[in-house]
């Protein structure tokens, strides 16, 4: 045997069953290498998810901020870094077994195997589980994801199907017993007709004619650009600037003595600043228990390197770096003032506990800031009967077709899971601007543009500026021959590679045959020697 042949057999079963010498198969190896098999695919399908919902990891880590009440931690990145080495470890361990296989080697899964098989599984059903729970509203981003990717996934499986169909018809032909190849037979059918035909089922905004693409959205500045610079700080407006964005983003609150200024967190607002350590006796919990000068004293800038919430604190140069460290709180007519200088709209929601009285402070802020009307896009839905009658300049945006629909208006802001790519293409078709929030990742960007979005918020500016087409289009037509193209190749491969092993199968029991009965007759021959005559 060559050494190289014998190292790969030695890795592959020092792997899988943890020991370097051969052993015999064990009682329910088979079972156990479709335990494997299964959990990768879950393992697999898990990975996916939680690269789809990366989306919405501001949102998740978000969430257990609020409700563990405890210091920011990106937990969203230790979940997906928990699932990348579950998906490694579990896919490693079925190409090993698979290996072995192919190289006519025991199989004998190792005891710590099953028993890391079994935490991954329970990894993987806690995650699904806390999905469905507490974020339920992530299914569909999932859904969107397959829009997005389905007709590249199919190709894959295809592919994936093929490469193992050998192994599958090697069980089919060594299996003796006659519901074991009828099982086998079904189960193997069933998957390769799912596979096959999956096409029929995928709808994708992007499979389209390129020439009747739509128009690029627009990009709306999410308090800024916060992976560029801290959060609803001047810096970060700027930043956002450079991305081009038509719109900024924020969220506004009203200090104790009626000053409008930004900032998300009404409730923690030690989160993004130094609160904590500036007024240790005070109740931080909101901002209008602070005056709009004793807010102007505090950071908001040195937690973004502390907590560096996207990662992309180190991507900033040192004159960045110590401009952002030294950020405050910003005024609503300091923001204003900016839109007006660039010519930028500005649409925002109202975060106070009186949000009934705190719309006229915000209104009469606005209006003495002489900016142009239309500039800005009115979000909240406190008195917006006050709004329309006092400042009739003002585009009316609603979060709800209901409330867009009764009032007659013409401007839609919604999550973007809350909206088919059909119910887009039909609001596009009645001139109503759709603008999605909040978009980060070029897959959804690029479903998005496809169905016809108006514009979208997001994170990631930097990155969807660059953007001068969606990841893919494809004409419909172009999808279904490639599709069927490559289903029949497949299907050839397959019935080739059976023709193959059927042939191989047949003419080593053929050989078995031949030295069994060549072994009989050199022992009848021992046998009988002793009563033949000698000649």
């Amino acid at each position: 045997m060559p050494p190289a042949k014998s190292c790969y057999r030695d890795c592959s079963r020092g792997f899988y069953s943890c020991s370097w010498k051969n052993s015999s198969t064990s009682q329910h190896a088979g079972c156990w290498l479709s335990v494997v098999a299964v959990v990768s695919l879950l393992s697999l399908c898990w990975m996916y998810i939680c690269l789809a919902a990366s989306n919405d990891q501001d949102d998740v880590n978000w969430e257990i901020f609020r409700k563990l009440k405890k210091t920011w931690v990106n937990w969203f990145m230790v979940l997906t870094i928990v699932s990348a080495v579950l998906t490694s470890y579990c896919v490693l361990l079925l190409l090993f077994a698979l290996f072995q296989v192919a190289l006519g080697e025991t199989l004998n899964l190792h005891w710590l195997h099953k028993i890391l098989l079994f935490f991954g599984v329970v990894i993987i059903a806690s995650g699904i589980t806390g999905i469905t729970l507490q974020w339920r509203q992530e299914w569909p981003t999932i859904q969107l994801s397959l829009q997005a990717t389905g007709p590249f996934l199919q190709f894959g499986a295809v592919g994936a199907l093929t490469l193992l169909s050998p192994f599958v018809f090697r069980s089919f032909l060594e299996a003796k017993a006659k519901w074991s190849r009828f099982l086998l037979t079904v189960a193997f059918l069933a998957v390769s007709a799912v596979i096959f035909l999956c096409p029929l089922n995928i709808q994708s905004p992007c499979l389209m004619d390129p020439e009747k693409l739509p128009e690029k959205p627009k990009l709306f500045g999410h308090r800024g650009a916060p992976m560029l610079a801290p959060e609803n700080t001047m810096m970060s407006f700027n930043r956002s600037i450079t991305c081009g964005v038509t719109a900024f983003e924020t969220d506004v609150q009203l200090s104790e003595d009626r000053i409008p200024f930004l900032m998300h967190d009404s409730q923690f607002l030690w989160r993004t600043t130094n609160v904590k350590k500036k007024f240790q006796e005070k109740d931080s919990s909101a901002g209008s228990n602070f005056t709009w000068e004793q807010l102007q004293s505090l950071n908001a800038g040195e937690w973004f390197f502390e907590k560096d919430p996207f990662h992309s604190a180190s991507e900033l140069s040192k004159e960045e770096v110590e401009r952002a460290r030294n950020q405050s709180i910003p005024s609503l007519l300091q923001l204003l003032n900016l839109a007006k200088q660039h010519n930028i709209s500005v649409m925002f929601d109202l975060y106070s506990l009186d949000k009934e009285n705190d719309t006229e402070d915000v209104v009469s802020t606005i209006l003495s800031s002489d900016i142009d009307p239309s500039l800005i896009l009115w979000l909240p839905p406190a008195k917006r009967e006050y709004v329309i009658n006092t400042a009739p300049g003002f585009i009316q945006i609603y979060n709800n077709q209901g409330d867009m629909v009764k009032k007659g208006g013409k401007h839609l802001n919604v999550k973007y899971s809350n909206l088919s790519m059909k119910e887009i293409r039909n609001l596009r078709s009645e001139n109503v601007t759709v603008n999605m929030w909040v978009v980060n990742q070029p897959w959804l960007f690029s479903l998005l543009w496809c169905a016809g979005a108006s514009s979208v918020t997001t994170n990631t500016c930097h990155l969807l500026k660059n953007m001068d087409h969606p990841n893919w289009v494809m004409e419909r037509r172009t999808y279904k021959i490639i599709w069927i193209t490559l289903d029949i190749v497949s299907i050839m491969i397959m019935i080739g590679l059976y023709m193959l092993q059927w042939k191989t199968h047949c003419f080593s029991q053929r050989q078995g045959t031949e030295s069994q009965r060549d072994a009989t007759s050199v022992w009848n021959e021992k046998e009988l020697s002793p009563f033949l005559p000698v000649r």
